[in-house]
């Protein structure tokens, strides 16, 4: 038997060290970073970081393939479900003849829809639906400048597939389709959100320089942002005069120009409107509620007298020295100095059969 002495060392045991294989957690600041990037959830941010070790741009390309898998499943699965709700968003890229060198008018209105108006006020889903009406402003096919400035449908089809374009930086490149970005909203929202309908018009700059095509908007109840509504109009307009070079230099003009603009478009918004004028003249016939140039011009400033839009057009265009009634009489006359082409109407989730004017 032995027996250890009790000053005997025993043998020193040196201690085991353990190395984690797991990444950093992310930091709040690259969790704020990817969402603002992305929009997506917090749990969401970082569990795309995790997945990249707390690479940013290896997260951004995760977040997207995230997206395209879990957006293609909740798209199924929403499909069935009503929207009723949403917004009508417009943008004008130009307004036409004056706005800037040798441009036509370029515009969009888009309906965008969704499940319920808690959605359709959020900030998310105002951006896309601004977003998808530059893009159709962007990509519309012109027209002949010859022609009369009328709104055109945007297949919705092929808007869906169009790249879009940001209407805070319309010039930046698209990264995205319009039915992505859908899709995407689908997921980080959680309802069903489709595009409806959309019109546009953009039209060449006219090879004349005594007249050219003007267009304005008007949305009513605006949701975060001016060009969102529940209720959006476009109006076109044609400014014929031998002095238009000249009026339109003076900022004055073209101030009162966008004034008289908005509030027609004000006036087909706030009346129950179907057609800008009878097709033919007969004297003594009775005015027309429905009919734009028949109605009292009551969203224009000053006008408590309550003339029609017909009277007061063709009294702009005198008080504006657009025409001269005394020198261009047989040539130009007021009535076809400025006067209304076209119209477009849309309320979320109206019948469409109804907007058509």
């Amino acid at each position: 038997m032995f027996r250890l002495c009790s000053h005997a060392r025993r043998p020193r045991i040196s201690p085991c060290k353990f190395y984690s294989t797991q990444p950093d957690k992310p930091s709040i600041q690259l969790v704020a970073e990817l969402r603002k990037r992305t929009e997506v959830s917090i749990s969401k941010a970082r569990e795309a970081l995790i997945a990249t070790n707390n690479d940013v741009t290896a997260a951004l390309d995760w977040v997207q393939k995230d997206l395209a898998i879990s957006g293609a499943k909740k798209a199924a699965k929403v499909e069935e479900r009503e929207v009723k709700e949403g917004l009508i968003s417009t943008f004008i890229l130009s307004r036409g003849v004056g706005s800037m060198e040798g441009a036509g008018p370029r515009v969009g209105m888009v309906e965008l829809n969704c499940e319920t108006d808690f959605v359709g006020r959020n900030e998310l889903f105002g951006n896309l639906a601004a977003d998808i009406a530059v893009t159709a402003a962007s990509l519309a096919k012109p027209v002949d400048a010859a022609l009369l400035p009328q709104f055109g449908e945007f297949p919705v089809d092929l808007l869906n597939d169009a790249p879009l374009f940001s209407h805070s930086d319309p010039e930046a490149e698209p990264t995205s389709t319009v039915s992505d970005a859908i899709r995407d909203a689908i997921v980080k929202l959680g309802e069903k959100i489709s595009l409806r309908r959309a019109t546009a018009l953009v039209q060449g700059a006219e090879p004349r320089d005594d007249r050219g095509v003007r267009v304005g908007s008007y949305v009513h109840g605006s949701v975060n942002k001016s060009c969102n509504g529940r209720i959006g109009a476009l109006v076109s307009l044609m400014v014929h005069s031998r002095r238009l070079p000249k009026l339109l230099a003076s900022p004055d003009f073209k101030m009162n120009l966008e004034k008289l603009e908005r509030a027609l478009a004000r006036q087909v918004v706030g009346f129950e409107t179907r057609s800008v004028m009878h097709g033919d003249y007969v004297e003594g016939r009775e005015r027309d509620p429905l009919v734009l140039y028949d109605q009292p011009f009551m969203m224009y400033p000053g006008n408590e007298a309550g003339h029609i839009v017909e009277l007061i057009l063709q009294q702009w265009a005198v008080e504006q020295r657009m025409v001269d009634l005394t020198v261009d009489a047989g040539h130009i006359t007021a009535a076809s100095a400025l006067f209304v082409v076209d119209f477009k109407k849309w309320t979320v989730g109206e019948s469409v059969i109804d907007t058509d004017t």
